[in-house]
């Protein structure tokens, strides 16, 4: 398996996602900014740079009619 840089800003975000998701929380941007520390708008840059390297991947609401916002996922190794 191939070695992923992050920045230490993705590592954060990254962190905070995975850690929401073994709480059982769901992912959203404030939950993500609470585990985090950070504010949620520096999160965008960081949540866009780790779809893009394959890490997460963005949800949206899993009921059809019903708008939870989104929710990020960390893609599970294989």
């Amino acid at each position: 398996m191939r070695q992923v840089q992050l920045s230490d800003l993705e590592e954060r975000v990254y962190a905070a996602v995975t850690a929401l998701e073994a709480k059982g929380q769901v992912p959203n941007p404030s939950a993500i900014a609470d585990e985090s520390g950070l504010p949620e708008e520096q999160l965008t840059a960081p949540l866009h740079d780790l779809s893009v390297k394959n890490l997460l991947h963005r949800e949206d609401s899993p009921l059809a009619g019903l708008d939870f916002g989104p929710r990020w996922c960390a893609h599970q190794a294989a």
